[in-house]
């Protein structure tokens, strides 16, 4: 019976192993970070940073497409293929006329890698205009 125990336990073990290695196959993306705070900033500014990704895979990342939550928030992605062990850019710019408060700009990342949909973001208080 200890056995048959043994052996399911190792054969479980052997799957989780084959299933992690090819979960690990393909194109994945890795950020250097996922947000960007800028703090307070005043109505109508124009806020921008660029977020740079990894391409950890072993297979060519394809962005197929980059969206944000409002028309406010702009990014500016790769249109060509990032081979495996290269780096990329995703620069985002946020325009603040017409918000006001707290802003969690979000961005999401189409893409063929093993996650596909990556979220990015800016954030910042907007603070009325001072006359």
């Amino acid at each position: 019976m200890k056995k048959i125990a043994l052996l399911s336990i190792f054969t479980f073990a052997v799957i989780i192993s084959a299933s992690a290695q090819e979960a690990a196959t393909g194109a994945v993306i890795e950020f250097e970070e996922k947000s960007k705070d800028f703090g307070d900033i005043t109505q109508g500014d124009k806020v921008s940073h660029t977020f740079t990704l990894t391409n950890s895979g072993s297979a060519p990342l394809i962005i197929s497409n980059v969206a944000a939550t409002c028309g406010c928030t702009v990014p500016k992605w790769p249109k060509e293929p990032i081979a495996p062990g290269e780096t990329a850019q995703v620069q985002v710019s946020f325009n603040s006329a017409g918000k006001m408060g707290k802003q969690n700009s979000v961005v999401r990342i189409y893409s063929n890698a093993s996650e596909p949909i990556e979220k990015i973001s800016l954030i910042s208080n907007v603070l009325p205009k001072s006359n």
